[in-house]
This record gives structure tokens, C-alpha cells and sequence, in this order.
């Protein structure tokens, strides 16, 4: 059989989406006859709805809010079809232990946030509220791209510092820093991370969309199924610059959490709060349709024809 060549996008390398590099080592995607070739935006030269728009992918991995944030500014639909990551993958670090940690102790401090994406401020806006702290006294500074953020944090710049691992444990592991919340616990299941498309592909190639759903879904059980040993073990070969024992604990981390989906169906509960959240913390102005930016039919589809297999 010959294989369907694809290119996807994703944002970048990182164990958060370990069902990617599980996928793809475990060959799910080539025995639904996928050739799927995955790519950082930031070597594509394009941002994920650029690409998308102009034809030059299709299918990206992204954040829901991407979707809300071309339907409130310019009334385009990008659905996203299959869940990926079902918890904020960040987790924010202090430089002391604080086994008492309270919300209250950020007022006043300097928090070295996480530039590439909003949905984690967007995320802790809301946390910081429902913890009674108004977010203008949390001084929040996300103007550092991930290498320069961590190389203020390590210079002795601000208090707390948010990101996604392999960083967390490793600098954990060096004493650098120590863990002060999961913002994956504290904002709840929200839909973080799924896979998008537009409703020109869904409707020319809905069985090329089915196929990747049924290998996202059947990688989906793999992880369900596994300790963070295997997976880490699995996936090893995509993060060679990462010490083992560093990606174990960060698999480990995401799984004692329930960080991924454990099927690709979108579920509306979540999509309401993410669209709450985006409302509250000012990303969009607008209330869209749960059907406008969600399409399940296939990943109930997918979940119906692997689970009978």
C-alpha cells in the first residue's frame, strides 16, 4: 500500500506531546497508510493558521484558543477534530521550597511566564482569580522567547518562573528550582492541545482525517496502557539531548495528572471553559458555537471503528 504523504505542525519538541512522538515510533500512523511528517513551526517559516489558511499544511497541532482567536477577530472556522492534550502541560517553579504555597504569594512578585502562547496565562489569570488574587499584582513578564526566559531565570531574574518540561525536571534535578504548583492540577481538565484542520479538507478528504483520527485514538489506548518507563523509553529516541532518567520523571509527571486524552472526541464541557477562560482574561470578545469550532463526527467515528476492532 502505498503511503499518504503529510506534513503536520507542531509548536515544538516536547514531552507534553508524547502521544506525537509515541504515534509516530509505534507506527500507528504508517499502518493507517500515512506518511506523516512532523514539523516545529518554527522551522516551517510559517505560524500554524498562516499555513493552514494558505494550503501549505493540513492538519496542525494547536491550542483550541488559535481557532477562537481567527473566529473573534476575523470570522474564519478552523475545527479541530481530535483531542490531544487534555490539562495545561505547565507547571510554575519557585526558588525555594514552599510546601505551604499559597496564590496570595505571588502578589508582588515577578513571574518569568511562558511567551509562545497565551492559553497559559490565560490559564493562570483564571487560577489567580479563583484564588482571590487580582492578576494586576502579580507582575507577569512574557516578553522572553524559551531560551532567554530560562537564561533569566537561571541569571537570578524574578521569583517564579512557568514552563513545560523536559526544563521543569531538569531543573529540578540541578536544585535550580522547586516545584511550586501544576497548572495542569489548578486550572482542571481543559482541552490545551488538539488537532486542526479546515472545513475545505474535512469535507475533500474526511477518510484521510478518519485514518489519522483512528492512529491518534489507538495511540491514545497505548499510553492508557503503559507506565512512564515504556513511554519514556518509546519516545527516548525524539529527545536524545534529554537525559532518561530527566524524561521519565517528566512522563511521569504528566501522567500522574491525566495530561493526555484518552480518546480524540472534543467534548463540549471542556470547550466552554476554555472559551470562558478566553472571555474572562480578555482574549476574545466574542461567543462562538461549540458545532463552529468542533467537529466530533469523525473521532466518534474513529473511537466506534478501533474499539470494534
Amino acid at each position: 500500500m502505498s503511503l499518504r504523504p503529510m506534513t503536520v505542525l507542531m509548536p515544538f519538541y516536547t514531552p507534553f506531546y508524547a502521544p506525537l512522538a509515541a504515534g509516530a515510533a509505534l507506527g500507528r500512523f504508517r499502518e493507517e497508510g500515512l506518511d506523516v511528517r512532523w514539523q516545529p513551526a518554527a522551522t516551517f517559516g510559517k505560524i500554524a493558521v498562516e499555513a493552514l489558511l494558505d494550503g501549505s499544511i493540513e492538519i496542525t497541532l494547536s491550542g483550541l484558543m488559535r481557532s477562537f482567536d481567527v473566529a473573534d477577530r476575523e470570522g474564519r472556522l478552523l475545527p479541530h477534530f481530535a483531542e490531544v492534550c487534555s490539562r495545561s502541560g505547565f507547571f510554575l517553579l519557585g526558588r525555594t521550597p514552599m510546601p505551604d504555597f499559597r496564590w496570595s504569594g505571588l502578589v508582588g512578585k515577578t513571574v518569568i511566564g511562558f511567551a509562545e502562547a497565551p492559553t497559559p496565562w490565560q490559564c493562570m489569570l483564571t487560577v489567580l482569580r479563583r484564588h482571590g488574587v487580582e492578576p494586576a499584582t502579580v507582575r507577569m513578564e512574557r516578553n522572553r522567547p524559551g531560551p532567554e526566559a530560562l537564561a533569566a531565570f537561571r541569571s537570578g531574574h524574578g521569583d517564579f518562573f512557568e514552563q513545560t518540561q523536559p526544563i521543569v525536571e531538569q531543573l529540578l534535578a540541578s536544585g535550580e528550582a522547586h516545584l511550586v504548583a501544576s497548572m495542569g492540577e489548578a486550572t482542571g481538565p481543559v482541552p490545551f492541545t488538539s488537532y486542526m484542520t479546515t472545513p475545505e479538507f474535512l469535507r475533500r478528504e474526511p477518510e484521510t482525517v478518519l485514518r489519522f483520527t483512528r492512529a491518534v485514538y489507538r495511540t491514545q489506548r497505548w499510553l492508557a496502557s503503559q507506565d512512564a518507563k515504556v513511554i519514556a523509553d518509546t519516545i527516548a529516541p525524539d529527545f536524545r539531548d534529554v537525559e532518561r532518567e530527566v524524561l521519565e520523571r517528566a512522563v511521569a509527571r504528566f501522567v500522574r495528572q491525566s495530561t493526555w486524552a484518552r480518546d480524540p472526541v472534543l467534548r463540549r464541557p471542556g470547550f466552554d471553559y476554555l472559551q470562558e477562560i478566553l472571555q474572562t482574561g480578555g482574549f476574545i470578545k466574542k461567543t462562538h458555537r461549540y458545532e463552529d469550532l468542533v467537529d466530533t463526527a469523525i473521532a466518534a467515528q474513529a473511537v466506534r471503528e478501533v474499539d470494534g476492532r
